[in-house]
């Protein structure tokens, strides 16, 4: 017979008292450090008293975005926003024996910066845990103006990056308490967090927080030549005091849409990692930092086959194509094809290529996968449900266009099973192909 007593692990963070959900155990909203507004966080230190981890971590604050609902509907079900929001939340396998230390995959969302968070229902992992025989850490970080700008003489720049250097560092110490391997830790991000996680590989003090990157669509063609784009967004935020509220610092940080809008592509996603500022290397040297990493972190990067028509479909500045019937679908097409390869595919393809010539493990893949309906095809996002989610989770979302979720579950089974074996060996196929859903190859 099942126990009733709530889950406990005996972790060097202190006593954490989690719950049982079914066939996984979560411990949630655990709190990895602490950090005063606009500046580096500080570890959480051991507690004497017991940590209730019951409850999901509060998401940062950030500036709704009201597009996002056309492709996820209610994002943000039941959430909370707090500054204080450096937590995060770990799944385990239920049945999981005593003895067994399990490979563990550290999850970092995406939403270019600014907007998401590590427990929202869309990224539920308990499917991956419990079917793959993992354990799952969801990271909850600062984002926008509280984590991602800063200047010289001023607030430091890449503050979040920070905060997921100093969750990985918990993971480090704990989480053999909560049943994994920390010798056996694998980023797994979308998006601007597998941007983050490409930058976390040559962040000073990273070296041995983790064996293996799993990257879906990291923007990495809008990464570089971004100090004149900075310039540009500090000099709109402008100065306030350390007391304004978080309203005052959200409405400054919506001021740099306006300000941005003339640097292109990079407009897009104008908060994000700055080289040169502590953790990361000067622009000039991040090519020979990455080569230099390579022999010691595996590799599995990739995009899906229509990444910006996730925009497209979004962005109403884009809608004026579909009134242009033949020729607007074909100027679509076209407008997907070259960006998606200028942002996400060509740069993730010779990520993997430079990784493989440096003497490291790298694998490449691309995703096919596409839901039902001519809204979304293969865009940005639509692999998330073959990884995490249920389909209480994804079902109603406009993405899927309630799509059946048992061909979805079935390719998600698929890809699981292959992104479970990297974390736990590092090894898949020299290729892999999985008609209409993936194309993977060793580089």
């Amino acid at each position: 017979m099942p126990s009733t007593e709530p889950p406990q692990f005996h972790a060097p963070a202190g006593l954490i008292i989690g719950w049982r959900d079914g066939e996984v155990v979560r411990a949630s909203g655990i709190r990895y450090a602490r950090a005063e507004r606009f500046k580096p966080c500080v570890a959480e230190p051991p507690s004497v008293t017991p940590i209730l981890a019951t409850a999901p971590a509060p998401a940062c604050p950030q500036v709704a975005d009201p597009r996002l609902a056309l492709a996820f509907g209610d994002f943000y079900t039941d959430a909370i926003f707090d500054e204080d929001c450096l937590r995060l939340s770990v799944t385990v396998p239920a049945e999981r024996q005593p003895a067994e230390f399990l490979p563990v995959l550290l999850w970092v969302h995406g939403g270019s910066y600014v907007t998401g968070a590590g427990d929202v229902p869309l990224y539920d992992p308990a499917a991956l845990v419990s079917e793959q025989r993992v354990v799952v850490v969801a990271v909850t970080y600062r984002l926008g103006l509280l984590g991602f700008l800063g200047s010289e003489g001023g607030t430091p720049p890449n503050l979040g990056l920070l905060d997921l250097l100093e969750a990985l560092r918990w993971v480090q110490r704990n989480i053999a308490a909560c049943g994994g391997n920390p010798n056996l830790v694998t980023l797994l991000g979308h998006s601007s967090g597998a941007d983050a996680i490409a930058h976390l590989m040559v962040s000073e003090g990273a070296a041995g927080l983790f064996r293996r990157v799993i990257m879906h669509s990291a923007p990495l063609g809008l990464a570089r030549n971004r100090q004149p784009m900075i310039q540009a967004m500090a000099a709109a935020i402008g100065t306030f005091p350390a007391t304004a509220s978080i309203d005052e610092v959200l409405a400054r940080e919506t001021a740099v849409n306006k300000a941005v809008r003339r640097f292109g592509l990079k407009s897009g996603m104008p908060f994000g990692t700055q080289y040169g500022a502590f953790p990361l290397p000067a622009e000039s040297e991040i090519e020979q930092a990455w080569e230099a990493v390579a022999p010691q972190v595996d590799v599995l990067i990739g995009a899906t086959a229509e990444e910006t028509r996730f925009f497209a479909a979004i962005d109403p500045k884009f809608h004026w194509l579909r009134r242009l019937s033949f020729v607007g679908t074909l100027l679509s097409r076209l407008l997907v094809r070259v960006t998606s390869g200028m942002i996400y595919l060509k740069p993730a393809e010779a990520f993997a290529q430079r990784h493989a010539r440096a003497g490291g493990r790298a694998y490449h893949f691309l995703m096919l996968f596409q839901p039902a309906g001519d809204t979304f095809g293969a865009a940005h996002t639509v692999d998330l449900p073959l990884l995490l989610g249920t389909q209480a989770s994804w079902g109603a979302t406009p993405l899927l266009a309630h799509a059946n979720w048992d061909p979805i579950h079935q390719a998600g089974q698929q890809v699981r099973t292959l992104w479970a074996d990297f974390a736990r060996t590092g090894v898949l196929p020299a290729q892999v192909q999985i008609p209409g859903v993936l194309r993977l190859k060793r580089e």
